[in-house]
């Protein structure tokens, strides 16, 4: 879909959130001024997996200013499948996806779509790891190598949640992962279809050092990417 004033792809921004409501109107309003200052035309989609707190009230009313939508999933039902609830309703072009927890930083969304328009996949990286809990560090370091020996594919940081890809690239990086092998899974489609992907630096904020892969989510995700590589 085109922006028949600006000639500029549509841009979906992804948000998947679980109790996020605390950052929410912080994090759309800096979203939606971020694509403003870069004469971008976007929408926010933002899936909820019944969070219980103010997130609907929130959306309700920063939706009477931006184009924004809320789906609420009753349950947990996990990062994977919000992100395919996600695309199913976007209207984009170019979709983009972020975390709601302060992690990703708004103002990097033009970078990601300027860099996505020459490529079919973007990923972002931390450029400054060593600010990295420990665990997931090491975690990410022993991914980050399964997934360049098993395909062939050298990305930074395999478990940066930060995202650009096309509408048609997001046919063949669809996945079966319903937690955080998402995240892999999605590379090891991009090397398996050879999808011409590029990568970009992103800010290093840690808010939560228990969230991310942790050793035994890297032992579940280097299975699976075996599994990957002798099934697909």
């Amino acid at each position: 879909m085109k922006d028949e004033d600006s000639g500029n792809s549509l841009i979906s921004v992804i948000l998947p959130t679980y109790r996020e409501g605390k950052n929410l109107r912080e994090m759309v309003t800096r979203i939606f001024r971020s694509l403003d200052d870069n004469a971008l035309e976007g929408e926010c989609i933002i899936i909820d997996d019944d969070s219980g707190d103010d997130t609907e009230s929130i959306c309700k009313e920063l939706a009477k200013i931006y184009k924004l939508r809320l789906i609420i999933r009753k349950g947990e039902r996990g990062l994977s499948t919000a992100v395919v609830r996600g695309m199913r309703e976007a209207r984009g072009e170019i979709f983009v996806v972020m975390d709601a927890d302060g992690q990703h930083e708004p103002e990097e969304i033009p970078n990601f779509v300027k860099s996505v328009k020459e490529n079919d996949v973007i990923f972002g990286y931390r450029v400054q790891k060593q600010k990295m809990p420990f665990e997931r560090r090491l975690a990410n370091t022993a991914i980050d190598i399964a997934i360049r020996s098993l395909f062939n594919i050298n990305v930074k940081d395999t478990q940066s949640g930060f995202r650009a890809f096309t509408r048609d690239a997001y046919k063949k990086l669809r996945w079966e992962s319903s937690d955080y092998c998402v995240e892999t899974e999605m590379i090891a489609n991009t090397g398996k279809h050879k999808l011409k992907y590029g990568q970009i630096p992103i800010s290093t904020i840690y808010v939560d050092k228990y969230k991310g892969a942790g050793v035994s989510d890297a032992f579940k995700i280097t299975i699976n990417l075996l599994k990957w590589r002798l099934v697909k």
